[in-house]
């Protein structure tokens, strides 16, 4: 009897032992996918701006001395190009990028972001004198908006945005005349429809 005792107390504390290694597994994985899913909201709260939300707010100063707002209503389309200096791709877009700005003056706001923090405003002001670009240039210093709110890490890089603040459309890498004007007038006459 004594020895069938023992035998059940030691059959107890392993049906225990094993049930204390089932619920610490059990809260290991627990914590596992809560802690994976707080990564992946951080994750999407790092990827770009995407088409049908709301753009980024921001206000950058100028290379003009006038400070630029972007978010919320407007009363054009808005092009922002993210752009440096030192960017072959970006000179490659340049002449297209002023061209359409000359085109679409009366229903395209351009804004071409330089990203002053990875470049030199002396870099900016000769690029705009090389093109002779006439839109506004804005210069992010501190790299706020380019990292922080539009999480860019390639140039050129691009965004339509229409008249409620939302992107219609990214362009990574240089973008042709041709399909800016494709994609200006298709939002031009479905608004006026």
């Amino acid at each position: 009897m004594i020895l069938m005792q023992e035998w059940h107390d030691i059959s107890m504390k392993k049906n225990i032992g094993i049930a204390t290694l089932i619920i610490v597994l059990v809260l290991c994985a627990l914590y596992q996918n809560q802690a994976n899913a707080n990564k992946n909201v951080s994750i999407a709260l790092k990827e770009a701006p995407k088409v049908n939300y709301q753009a980024p707010s921001f206000d950058l100063l100028g290379l003009d001395g006038k400070v630029y707002q972007v978010g919320g209503q407007r009363d054009k389309l808005l092009l922002i190009n993210f752009w440096a200096s030192w960017c072959e791709p970006c000179h490659m877009e340049a002449e297209d990028l002023q061209s359409i700005y000359t085109k679409y003056n009366d229903k395209l706001d351009l804004y071409g972001v330089n990203v002053t923090y990875l470049d030199s405003q002396a870099g900016a002001v000769d690029f705009v004198t090389e093109y002779e670009l006439t839109f506004p240039i804005l210069l992010d210093k501190s790299g706020d908006v380019t990292r922080s709110k539009y999480h860019i890490d390639g140039y050129p890089t691009s965004f339509l945005i229409d008249q409620s603040g939302v992107v219609v459309k990214t362009y990574f890498g240089v973008v042709s005349r041709t399909e800016l004007e494709t994609d200006i007038d298709n939002i031009i006459n479905n608004r006026s429809h």
